[in-house]
This record gives C-alpha cells, structure tokens and sequence, in this order.
C-alpha cells in the first residue's frame, strides 16, 4: 500500500525499503506474447528446443520483459505526497541485466526510496531502486533505478 505523507516527510523515507512482492511465475506463454508484441523472436526466448542447447538450458525471458514487470511487482508499494493526483513514469537513470530469467522461474520485486527531489512546487521526482530477484538465485535478474514525477493538485 502506497504511504500517503506530507511534503515535508518525504526525505525520512529514502534509504527504506518500500515493499517486496509476491513471488510471480514467468512462463512460456508470457515470453511468446512478449516475443509477438515486440517482434523478438531470437530463438533463445521462443525455441525451446533450440534454446535447451544453450548454456542456459532453456529458454530465457527478454531482458524487457523483466524489466516491464516491474510496474506489476510493484503495484502499491511507495511513498507518495499528500494530494498527488497522478504519478508519471519519467524513466530510468540506469538498468543492469545481471541474470537471465529462464522460463518458468519465479521473480519478485523489492523496492528501495533512493531520493526525493521537489522540482517546482507540487512536482516531485521520485527515485527508486527497484531489484527484481530470482527464486532460488542469489544474483537478481536486473536492478534499474527507476524515475516517477509525481504531480500534486
């Protein structure tokens, strides 16, 4: 659930972590669908036979795709200031893939406030240091700082 404060406690929540997520299955039809609505068919993410001759031993989600996933991990989990009434994506500072995700693992998201910057009053930029994991991996799959404006009325 989203914490809802005034201005003035924003800056007390960076360096705290948000939330962590469910844990979320990433399955073959999920990377087909992903390989269709972006036009990535390279056979390490479609072929499964092709794919299990690869060091990876099966197929591997696209890197994009477990990158988009976390708008889904982490659904409800943040800071935002009183009277927000829209939050924009407004992109990334940096996104490290360290680990594939292959087929049918499962990944989950954990979030950290990073900083907290108002840019004009009643726009505020967010950072968030978002790493999705990978279940029964110690390297996580990516960590991407992740940039929000958020927009009070």
């Amino acid at each position: 659930m989203t914490d809802i404060v005034p201005k003035e406690e924003l800056q007390n929540y960076v360096g705290k972590e948000l939330g962590v997520s469910d844990w979320f299955k990433v399955d073959q039809d999920q990377i087909n669908q992903f390989a269709d609505v972006t036009l990535d068919h390279q056979f390490i993410h479609v072929d499964e036979e092709a794919a299990a001759k690869t060091p990876f031993g099966s197929t591997i989600a696209h890197g994009f795709l477990s990158l988009s996933m976390i708008t889904h991990l982490t659904m409800g989990m943040g800071v935002a200031p009183e009277g927000v009434v829209m939050g924009i994506n407004y992109g990334f500072n940096k996104v490290r893939f360290m680990q594939p995700v292959n087929v049918n693992s499962e990944i989950r998201g954990r979030s950290v406030l990073s900083a907290v910057e108002e840019r004009r009053p009643g726009q505020f930029q967010v950072t968030t240091t978002v790493t999705v994991e990978i279940k029964g991996q110690d390297k996580p799959a990516l960590v991407a700082e992740w940039l929000t404006l958020m927009i009070t009325g």
